[in-house]
């Protein structure tokens, strides 16, 4: 089977949507660290296609997945926040205790990991780093056809 880590925000969570939609997001500590914003990893909307896309995934009999997201040192609720949102929007059995959170991807061993930012440690992920929203992967759709998933 082959190992693929998903990453949760602007991969699967929209956060870019939630950090301007949130209440205190214009406001000091928060201006440029919205990863810091209390709450705002709880109630974020599904990225399109990523929750029918991951299902795909975690169906699927070659695939081993698993939610590798690092959570912000400074904000101990995002740790909890994001366990929950995973649970929200995927079913238990298929997903329980696949959730890891990192703050050195790279350390991780796999075959594929699918994120939007090179941060991290993702660009010097061993395998192949599928990077989500960029040209090559813009979205689900092209990570799933690379994947040669129908």
């Amino acid at each position: 089977m082959k190992i693929i880590y998903v990453d949760l925000d602007g991969v699967v969570a929209d956060f870019d949507r939630g950090k301007k939609e949130h209440p205190l997001g214009n406001i000091t500590p928060y201006i440029g660290r919205p990863d810091k914003l209390p709450g705002v990893y709880e109630n974020l909307d599904p990225v399109e296609d990523s929750i029918e896309s991951v299902n795909k995934l975690l169906n699927h009999p070659d695939f081993d997945v698993y939610f590798l997201s690092t959570a912000p040192w400074d904000n101990p609720d995002a740790w909890t926040h994001k366990r929950l949102w995973v649970v929200k929007y995927f079913e238990e059995k298929l997903i329980r205790k696949r959730l890891i959170l990192c703050h050195h991807k790279h350390l991780m061993i796999g075959d594929y990991l699918i994120d939007d930012r090179r941060f991290n440690g993702a660009s010097e992920f061993q395998g192949k780093w599928i990077h989500f929203g960029s040209e090559e992967y813009p979205n689900w759709k092209s990570v799933l056809k690379y994947l040669n998933i129908g």
